[in-house]
């Protein structure tokens, strides 16, 4: 196992593509410029020692080095050794709909990334719980499975749009079916699904399905994301909106957060509707209905003694300077012997 300290340095590594484009542009500003000067055989006769190979191998340890020194920076840290812990807490499942009534923008900067900015403020303020996400649409899928790793949780919500599901449209009972399904009924934890969406349910029947969860011993908490006088969903190219999603008669489709479905499905599981316009009021509200809930005893491996490893290539980036500087642009004495790159 292992996990990247820095992540954000890995942007640096789009000087690789400068570096190469510039050393193109070099080489063909130096051809140009011996051309005016004398032609190739000539310049052959003049600097007969001159190689061919050489400034790309010299490109190469400059590329090499700027990867090596990239990845020391974002220090990547291995895992020894797995532990075995005991931890208390809940099992949480969000359900986050992806469909694409969440793209309207009524909620800046539009529901689907208000709710994945909801569902990581949650994130951070639990200590010991294990959580899992579910997406969905007009089907659900599986996004991550129930785990300690919060880290890991927030990489793959980042992941979440409304592409991901080729289906359209929005059935809450299929979340809710798999939600429940991530459960492992013989853990006597309390379970919750938290269900993020405008409540824009094509399906029906969430009252029955909320029903059977409470019976299962699962709470249903929801937040509403929108608002109720709604917003057109807009159709984006290269972030511009070049239009409007419309129905059958070509009417503008206006969408509506339902927060009485949303009301009705967390009374009937037993759990609570909260409106997520305000995200530290979600934070709080969750806050303060996990703590009223009682934690389970868990076991859970771990990773642990987690061992930084940006040394070993930070002396990679030193070693490549070092042959970058004893690379001359001249053909080696003993390499000309040999004619390895096949250079006359």
């Amino acid at each position: 196992m292992y996990i990247l300290e820095q992540p954000f340095y890995l942007y640096l590594l789009a000087l690789i593509p400068l570096v190469v484009m510039a050393f193109l542009l070099l080489q063909w500003w130096k051809k140009r410029t011996q051309a005016k000067f004398a032609e190739n055989r000539f310049l052959k006769q003049l600097a007969p020692d001159k190689s061919i190979f050489k400034p790309i191998l010299k490109l190469i340890m400059i590329c090499l080095t700027i990867l090596s020194i990239v990845i020391a920076l974002v220090n990547p840290k291995i895992g020894t050794k797995i532990e075995t812990v005991k931890r208390e807490g809940i099992d949480i499942v969000f359900a986050l709909d992806v469909s694409r009534s969440m793209l309207a923008e009524d909620i800046a900067p539009n529901r689907l990334e208000k709710s994945k900015q909801l569902i990581n403020q949650i994130i951070n303020d639990l200590v010991g719980d294990r959580i899992g996400i579910v997406v969905y649409a007009a089907t659900a899928h599986p996004l991550l499975p129930i785990t300690t790793d919060y880290n890991a949780a927030k990489m793959f919500l980042q992941s979440a749009n409304t592409d991901m599901l080729s289906s359209q449209g929005t059935a809450i009972k299929d979340a809710l079916t798999m939600s429940q399904s991530f459960f492992n009924d013989q853990a006597q934890t309390n379970k919750l699904i938290i269900v993020i969406s405008d409540g824009e349910d094509h399906e029906g029947n969430v009252a029955e399905s909320a029903q059977a969860l409470s019976q299962a011993g699962i709470k249903v908490f929801t937040i509403g994301v929108g608002k109720p006088t709604g917003d057109p969903i807009p159709l984006k190219e290269k972030g511009i909106v070049t239009g409007y999603i419309k129905n059958n008669q070509g009417e503008t489709v206006i969408s509506k957060l339902n927060e009485p479905l949303l009301m009705e499905l967390a009374k009937e599981a037993g759990g609570y509707y909260q409106n997520g316009n305000n995200t530290q009021e979600v934070v709080d509200f969750i806050k303060d209905k996990l703590g009223a809930m009682n934690k389970t005893e868990f076991e859970a491996k771990e990773y642990s003694d987690f061992k930084d490893q940006f040394q070993w290539f930070l002396g990679l980036a030193i070693g490549f300077i070092f042959l970058d500087i004893f690379f001359l642009e001249r053909k080696t004495w003993w390499l000309k012997n040999l004619n390895l790159f096949n250079e006359k």
